[in-house]
């Protein structure tokens, strides 16, 4: 079948804005007649029919196609081939590339095997695998070093490479600016956790210990009132030599009020005397 058109080496233009298009080649399906051709009637129609809804845009019924003409001879690597376009085409690149390293593995024709490379190539810059896509199109110019679509994607492809490693770089210093600003913000909310909670601790055992001193002063203050209490209801006990003293002052001031009244009875009776002898 007719390959896709093909542009001529693409400007930096497009480079710059990704718009790079990337080159699907689909093989010619040349079928030699003769008495010894292996490919039945039924594989050749299954793969032409395929090949139009290809061109007309039609790529999943162009898929189903090619997978028929697969069932009718499995293996079938010009079936294969145009398979892995069907499915790039439907951005299934990881089928596509499935599908294309199996052709790279079993073709012998150097032009379709370089064909194969160059697609390849382009399955892995979809999936931004660099690297692979590189060596991808260095195996295609290998096999054929004029292709100036090969070429132009091989740079286009250093190029990539080139950028993601510089972003994989500055991706690492920023997590590393990251992680360390990270563990000192945590470091730092750690002392504050720490001197908060030495000040607690700080308030709580002033306020313990201004506690305690209360409880103390209150306890010192109830056993005064209970010593008091216990002063007065208990009588206040004396020795026997302060019990003699005072029983003899009893007996001395009863001895004195005694004379006293002795005296005054005597004085009464004798001016009695006196108020008969007048």
């Amino acid at each position: 079948m007719p390959t896709e058109k093909q542009d001529g080496l693409r400007s930096l233009i497009f480079l710059e804005n990704k718009n790079v298009d990337m080159r699907i080649i689909i093989i010619f399906l040349v079928f030699i007649l003769s008495a010894t051709s292996a490919y039945s009637q039924k594989e050749k129609k299954r793969i032409r029919q395929g090949n139009t809804e290809y061109e007309e845009g039609n790529f999943s019924e162009a898929e189903k196609e090619y997978r028929k003409a697969l069932m009718e001879k499995p293996g079938y690597t010009k079936g294969t081939f145009n398979l892995g376009d069907a499915m790039y085409e439907q951005e299934n690149y990881e089928e596509s590339n499935k599908l294309f390293t199996e052709v790279t593995e079993r073709i012998t024709s150097p032009e379709e095997k370089a064909s194969a490379y160059y697609n390849l190539g382009n399955t892995y810059m979809k999936e931004n695998k660099f690297q692979e896509s590189i060596d991808a199109y260095k195996n295609s110019l290998r096999l054929n070093p004029n292709d100036p679509d090969a070429k132009y994607n091989l740079e286009y492809a250093r190029k990539k490479l080139k950028e993601q490693q510089q972003n994989q770089d500055q991706n690492q210093d920023q997590d590393k600016k990251d992680q360390d600003k990270k563990d000192q913000d945590k470091k730092d909310q750690d002392k504050k956790d720490q001197e908060k909670k030495d000040q607690n601790k700080k308030d709580q055992d002033k306020e313990n210990k201004d506690q305690d001193k209360k409880d103390q002063e209150k306890k010192d203050q109830n056993n005064g009132d209970q010593k008091k209490d216990q002063q007065k209801q208990e009588p206040q006990k004396i020795s026997k030599q302060d019990a003699q003293r005072m029983l003899d002052a009893l007996n001395n001031d009863e001895k004195k009020t005694l004379q006293k009244l002795q005296k005054q009875k005597a004085e009464a009776i004798k001016g009695k005397k006196s108020d008969i002898d007048w």
